[in-house]
């Protein structure tokens, strides 16, 4: 029996090991108190504000093109709301296909790391937030499209740039540990980058309050994932050899790009929904714009990890490659 004693309906854990007892402390323990899946709901059509944005039109990679300005206002408001249904995909996305998953690999421990009960009991706390998170932001979506009257239909449009990137990774993989080492690659990175994604929105007031809402509701829960996720890292990284450890890395950079990149797969569908007059052109003119290859800019995150892994040297190069920050 391991040392320490649990908190209610925990099993045990090492209370003299400081990663061990923050793990449990930071997302078991409080998990009542803290967690937005615990939280009543408001109703959402009763908050709707149609006078307002959808989304923050500076954060289109095309604000300023001579082709959107042009638009009619209706139009514009369409794409700021398509925006917004992009966004939610692809949080929504990333959270079922790689998040998820990824917490799987540490929930069944398939990397032999011998985290035990009390980080599967964590993880999947953390895996039950992420579900809720989901619904969150299906919510938000449906409330958008009811309160606006327009379709927007989500399965309209591709599966998000991230998705599709580790999809690619994942079939590269030889063998089952490195489609393990792959899957825990791109939740780290989404779980200790998501917050900066999130506050692109969070705080502008121009903005539907049930969108910042949503978002500010989902980031508290997910500045406590990322503190989970990456001390789960380190501990997976000191079992593992100098091989694993250099696969780890490069799927750290894989998927920093994926996670940092603008998604035009996403608009070129929505050109195409609204045809919108010469919208392919514009989205192939902004795609060639420094400013817009990266959407995410901000991998505070995967450079604190890179310390703490006491890798900075490699993972800061590859963060700085896609950050501005």
């Amino acid at each position: 029996m391991r040392p320490g004693v649990s908190p209610p309906s925990l099993p045990e854990y090492d209370a003299s090991d400081p990663v061990e007892s923050a793990i449990v402390s930071r997302l078991a323990s409080n998990w009542a108190r803290r967690a937005t899946v615990k939280k009543a709901e408001p109703e959402l059509d009763d908050l709707f504000d149609s006078s307002l944005s959808d989304y923050p039109e500076a954060l289109l990679p095309f604000a300023e093109h001579p082709t959107y300005l042009a638009l009619s206002p209706e139009q514009k408001q369409r794409l700021q709301a398509w925006a917004w249904i992009a966004f939610n995909k692809n949080v929504m996305d990333i959270e079922k296909y790689v998040v998820n998953p990824g917490f799987d690999v540490l929930a069944e421990d398939r990397l032999g790391v011998g985290l035990g009960d009390w980080a599967a009991v964590a993880v999947n706390q953390a895996m039950v937030d992420e579900q809720y998170h989901t619904l969150m932001h299906f919510n938000a979506s449906s409330a958008t499209r009811r309160g606006r009257g327009w379709a927007l239909p989500s399965k309209a449009l591709p599966d998000v740039l991230t998705v599709r990137t580790r999809a690619q990774a994942l079939d590269a993989a030889e063998g089952p540990r490195k489609i393990a080492l792959t899957q825990l690659a791109f939740m780290t990175v989404a779980e200790v980058s998501i917050t900066a994604y999130l506050d692109l929105i969070s705080d502008d007031p121009g903005v539907q309050s049930i969108n910042r809402a949503t978002i500010r509701l989902h980031a508290r829960d997910e500045y406590c994932h990322a503190s989970i996720a990456g001390e789960l890292a380190v501990l997976v990284w000191d079992s593992l050899d100098r091989g694993d450890r250099s696969y780890l890395l490069e799927g750290f950079e894989d998927a920093m790009r994926a996670f940092s990149g603008t998604d035009f797969g996403a608009w070129r569908a929505i050109m195409e929904i609204e045809a919108i007059p010469g919208g392919r052109k514009m989205l192939d003119d902004v795609a060639l714009e420094p400013r817009n290859e990266l959407f995410v800019q901000d991998y505070s995150g995967i450079t604190s990890l890179a310390q703490k892994l006491q890798v900075a040297p490699e993972v800061t190069i590859a963060a700085e490659k896609y950050s501005a920050s």
